[in-house]
């Protein structure tokens, strides 16, 4: 499940730092961020499909191996991305 182009462009706006950063992990953990939860609105309705729930296994991983990195390098992006995505931690 992934999402579309244009739904990609704004999250890049919306959490970039400058103008032609598209990359940086705030930016990556947005886009991760929206796909478990598109991920996890198809698992509701489609219990077995274990190749998506792997999928969502492996995307939550990845989100959490940046989050750990954003909070080691840069603490105050962590808890200002943290609080924006709604995310407990």
């Amino acid at each position: 499940m992934s999402i579309a182009a244009a739904q990609r462009q704004e999250l890049v706006k919306e959490y970039q730092r400058h103008d032609s950063d598209s990359g940086s992990p705030e930016v990556q953990i947005a886009i991760i961020t929206e796909r478990i939860r598109s991920l996890s609105g198809h698992l509701q309705t489609h219990k077995h499909d274990y190749a998506s729930q792997r999928g969502l296994v492996l995307l939550v991983g990845k989100r959490n191996r940046l989050l750990k990195y954003l909070a080691r390098t840069r603490r105050d992006a962590y808890q200002a991305l943290i609080k924006r995505l709604g995310l407990r931690k």
